[in-house]
């Protein structure tokens, strides 16, 4: 629709009566570039359409899309609408949130999606399955003032666990109280960085509003947060969900020139759960993050670069 008729349409006294799961979930808006009124709280995604995926629009949308993106994006809200109005509506709240509480609301609207029928129709097609882990799943090592964090899964791509979840928040409270330590270096052994949640664990929870609590208390997000302004994370390979997510907390992102980052929750009926939705924004906007999680791209790194995903990339030994 045009800007004029979106204005009218959003700021009608019966707009209430026509979004929503049974109603619009979708409006693309393409025009002249002129102030949009705010969608609010409503469950609708408002998408503008203008030169190229992630650039440049209204305040007011929730991403912006280019126009041979449209129908990438008209499918993904078609397949996941709770998931893609879920995720449009909570990243419009959270600008000017403490990040902790942004974590929070984050996780409360992760752990409602999951007893959602979206979540549930995806797993009922999964038969992904994982051996227990027999080593260790995180690796640490010290050197004088610089402390080196390994994700140790290389036969899943790092791909996080449980385990691995657990095992990295306890690495995490060393530098936190120990600042001797000036420097984290967050690696990942094997041919990825990380390749997000572990398929053969997603979603094996006892109920959501328990799993809500403890992702409160057991996320690395919170500490990666932290640990910012110390932290430097090393990408190569898949940089991926949680991967991606938990990254982005870093003051200094540096990826190989093989990376490949995206964020595929959507498709999963779920939103960015590992405290993306608070460390990409901050980094990159809300509409960029939107606009990578609803249109499930992959961008190899020097697209990330100009995403400002990453700050630098440098092929190292590893």
């Amino acid at each position: 629709m045009s800007p004029r008729r979106y204005c009218e349409w959003i700021t009608s006294a019966y707009v209430d009566d026509e979004v929503g799961v049974d109603g619009v979930q979708l409006v693309l808006v393409t025009g002249e570039a002129v102030p949009l009124p705010s969608p609010g709280a409503l469950p609708v995604v408002v998408a503008w359409v203008g030169d190229r995926l992630g650039g440049d629009g209204p305040e007011a949308a929730d991403l912006v899309v280019g126009r041979g993106d449209r129908e990438v994006l008209v499918g993904a809200v078609e397949r996941c609408p709770l998931a893609a109005t879920s995720l449009a509506v909570l990243l419009r709240g959270l600008p000017g949130t403490d990040p902790e509480v942004a974590l929070a609301l984050e996780s409360a609207t992760y752990s409602m999606l999951q007893s959602g029928p979206e979540f549930t129709g995806w797993r009922a097609t999964q038969t992904h399955s994982t051996e227990p882990d027999t080593t260790e799943t995180v690796l640490v090592e010290r050197t004088g003032g610089e402390l080196t964090v390994w994700l140790n899964r290389p036969h899943r791509h790092n791909a996080i666990s449980t385990r691995l979840r657990d095992e990295l928040t306890e690495a995490l409270h060393l530098p936190l109280v120990d600042r001797s330590i000036e420097h984290v270096q967050l690696r990942g052994r094997g041919p990825s960085f990380c390749s997000g949640g572990d398929l053969g664990e997603f979603g094996r929870f006892s109920d959501p509003a328990s799993a809500h609590l403890v992702r409160l208390t057991r996320t690395p997000a919170r500490l990666l947060h932290r640990l910012a302004d110390r932290l430097h994370v090393h990408l190569h390979g898949a940089a991926l969900g949680g991967g991606l997510e938990w990254a982005a907390f870093a003051g200094r992102v540096i990826a190989a020139s093989d990376t490949v980052v995206g964020l595929p929750e959507i498709g999963l009926g779920l939103i960015p759960g590992a405290g993306g939705t608070v460390s990409l924004t901050r980094r990159i906007g809300r509409q960029r993050t939107a606009a990578l999680a609803l249109s499930d791209a992959r961008l190899h790194a020097r697209d990330a670069l100009a995403w400002g995903l990453v700050d630098q990339i440098v092929d190292e030994p590893r």
